[in-house]
Formats: C-alpha cells, sequence, structure tokens
C-alpha cells in the first residue's frame, strides 16, 4: 500500500541562489545562497534543519559532511543522491518519510549545479559519472554507441515521431510556450521572446532535436525545506502540503527518455495506456487529472513534456503532441506546465527550480504568471514518478 502522506508534511520553505552561466561563485557557495534564502522565507534560523536530503554529489563533488560543516548545521538524518532530476521526487520524499516517521524535525531538500565550470563539463575529463560501468550519465548504452542525453531523448521522439506523424511545428508549441512563461519571470536566463521561425531555422543538435528543444546549461542552486505539518502551521509562509506520491519506475519496460511501449531499450512495442499501477498518485490523494492546476516536469527535452502527458493519463498514447496546441498548457490554457519556463528557459537546477516555482504558485506569490485559484500542482516525470502538493 502506498505510503499515507497525506497532510502530515509540508514545505515551509524555498528558497534559490542566482541563475546563469559563470557565475563567480563556487557551487558550494550557490548553495549557501539557496539554504538562506530558504530560511529567510520561511522565518527559520539554521538550527531549526536537522536533516539534509541533498542532490550535489556530481559535478559538485562535496558530500553532505562538507555541507553540514560548512553551513554550521547539527544533523541527525541525511540522504544523499545524484543530482540528476530523477532523483528530485527521491529526495522530496525521503525528506517527507524522516520528518513524519520522527527521523528529524525539519529537513533542507538542496540542489547545486555548476554546468559551464570547467570541472563539471559534461563528457569532459572531470566528468565523475563517465566512469561508471559501460559509461554514460543518464542510463545511456555507449557500447551501442547511444553517449548522451539527448541521444535518448532524440532516438525516443524519432520513434515517436514515426509512429503518430508528429511535426515539427507541433514539437515548437512546447519550447514557445515555456518561453513565454520565463519572459515573466525576473529569475529566468531566456529572457527574450521566441519565435516559430526562430525554433524551426536553429541548428540540429540531434534529429529531431533543435538548440531550443534541449535544456540550459547554467549554474545554480535550489533549497526546499520540509517539515510536519504542525510544525508548518507556526512559520512564516502559509504552507504547502503534501497530498500524495508515487516512486520511480524501473525495469525492462522502462527507457529514462521514454513512456512504456516505444520499443526503446527493451520495452514492448504498440499503444501503451496508463497502467491502474501507474497512476496510483491519484487514488491516493482522492482526485483525478482535471484536478491538477498545474503540472511540472522535468523538461531538459522538449518531448519528454509530451511524454508524461501520456504517460500520466492527461491524453492518449500519441494524441499529445496535438493535445497541447491552441494554449493548452500555457498560462491561462487547460493544463498550464512548467510556468517559471522549467529547465528550457528559466534555468537547469535539475528541476528543482519547478519546485520551487510550484511552491509560490500554491501561494499564490507569482504575479502576472500566477495560476488562477491554484489549489493542486504535480511534479511528475517520463520515468513515472510523481508528488501532488496542496494548499
Amino acid at each position: 500500500m502506498p505510503t499515507r502522506i497525506q497532510d502530515q508534511v509540508a514545505i515551509v520553505g524555498v528558497g534559490a541562489s542566482a541563475f546563469g552561466r559563470s557565475l563567480p561563485e563556487s557551487q558550494l557557495g550557490l548553495a549557501a545562497q539557496a539554504f538562506r534564502a530558504a530560511l529567510e522565507d520561511a522565518g527559520l534560523t539554521r538550527e531549526a534543519v536537522d536533516g539534509l536530503s541533498i542532490n550535489i554529489g556530481w559535478p559538485l563533488g562535496v558530500d553532505y559532511d562538507r555541507v553540514a560543516e560548512t553551513f554550521g548545521l547539527s544533523l541527525r538524518y541525511v540522504n544523499q543522491s545524484w543530482t540528476h532530476g530523477r532523483f528530485i521526487t527521491h529526495s522530496l520524499q525521503h525528506a517527507a518519510m524522516a520528518v513524519h516517521h520522527g527521523l528529524a524535525d525539519c529537513v533542507a531538500c538542496l540542489c547545486s549545479v555548476g554546468f559551464t565550470r570547467e570541472r563539471g563539463i559534461l563528457g569532459g575529463p572531470q566528468d565523475i559519472e563517465g566512469r561508471r560501468e559501460e559509461g554514460g550519465s543518464h542510463g545511456e548504452s555507449p557500447v551501442y554507441g547511444l553517449t548522451s542525453p539527448a541521444g535518448g531523448a532524440a532516438l525516443s521522439m524519432q520513434r515517436y515521431r514515426a509512429l503518430y506523424g508528429t511535426t515539427p511545428e507541433q514539437l515548437a508549441t512546447v519550447a514557445l510556450t515555456l518561453r513565454r512563461h520565463a519572459l515573466l519571470n525576473p529569475q529566468a536566463i531566456m529572457r527574450a521572446p521566441l519565435s516559430l521561425e526562430d525554433y524551426l531555422n536553429a541548428r540540429r543538435i540531434i534529429d529531431p532535436l533543435r538548440l531550443y528543444d534541449c535544456s540550459l546549461i547554467n549554474e545554480g542552486a535550489c533549497c526546499v525545506l520540509v517539515t510536519s505539518a504542525e510544525r508548518a502551521r507556526d512559520q512564516a509562509k502559509a504552507p504547502v502540503y503534501y497530498l500524495a506520491m508515487q516512486g520511480m519506475r524501473s525495469g525492462r519496460e522502462e527507457f529514462i527518455f521514454a513512456p512504456p511501449g516505444l520499443g526503446i531499450n527493451q520495452q514492448t512495442t504498440g499503444r501503451v495506456t496508463p497502467r491502474e499501477a501507474d497512476l496510483e498518485v491519484y487514488r491516493e490523494g482522492g482526485i483525478t487529472q482535471k484536478d491538477v492546476d498545474g503540472l511540472y516536469t522535468y523538461d531538459a527535452f522538449s518531448p519528454l513534456v509530451l511524454f508524461v502527458l501520456e504517460r500520466f493519463g492527461f491524453c492518449g498514447p500519441g494524441e499529445a503532441a496535438r493535445w497541447i496546441q491552441d494554449g493548452r498548457i500555457g498560462l491561462g490554457g487547460e493544463l498550464p506546465v512548467n510556468t517559471s519556463g522549467g529547465l528550457l528557459s528559466e534555468a537547469h537546477v535539475g528541476g528543482w527550480n519547478s519546485i520551487v516555482e510550484m511552491v509560490r504558485q500554491l501561494r499564490g506569490e507569482c504575479g502576472a504568471r500566477q495560476v488562477a485559484g491554484a489549489q493542486i500542482m504535480q511534479w511528475a516525470t517520463v520515468w513515472g514518478d510523481s508528488i501532488l502538493f496542496h494548499r
């Protein structure tokens, strides 16, 4: 049975550093900025934090003990995992479970990236994860020639396009919509308008992905503070509560950049509709997809937005490219997606910037990009994990 976490745990503070390329601060320094901002947001001091759930082991290369020492923390719970966006849910779930079961009173979930620093260049001599078994940072298969994250997303989209006839103009809607969101966000790196002509004329990265289908490469950090609902009620801002959650899926039918059914890796082929076992987050939360006021996902590549819409049943297999047209995923649409601009236009902080945005949306703090009447927001990824939050 799923862990019942509804209304027992809440987010009480969020913070972020500046986002940009080649910033002067170290990654540890950026993490400190985000941590301090989250404390201020919650009205807490660092003495209140006794747990740490971090995604900064790569390419930062600093462990939890160094973070605790530098920040002056006294911890009784620690969880550490990779910087990848697939471990956002993992970190938030572990923080919630630690608080719920009394292992910590307040857990800081922290991510800091430095993709444009020399030591952090993916595929470079200091790319520690490139030394994993078989090589590759994100579940690629270099022994078959698949050596980059973009390659995995492109291969999946090639297959999807062959099956369903998706056009470049349809896929462009993802990048164009998220850029319009970023134009309303002072924190976003990409603040120049993007036209369909700009998108179509941009250089190809790996067919069918163009430049604007691929996430930004930058520095930045985010922090999210998780505590019990009881403690949350006494803090500076209105709490944002966990409603429900489900874990990452893995196995032969899974590939990190494709929903089941595309025949990628060891998947079977065919039109695969979501199984009941893959939609337990809605049952646990007592809602349906129509109750979700905003969807947030790991948009390292624009096809992933299409894939997550189908994986979680917002539309049927092969329908997402058409489903997103006519403003449906934009502000004011049926299902706004990544309203801060996401990884494609705000910043690549492993997706944690979207968690910060969700909290601010549920508090009503987003100004011109505010989703009217936001009550329930969903974090969900193409590899099947999800958390529902509500105000």
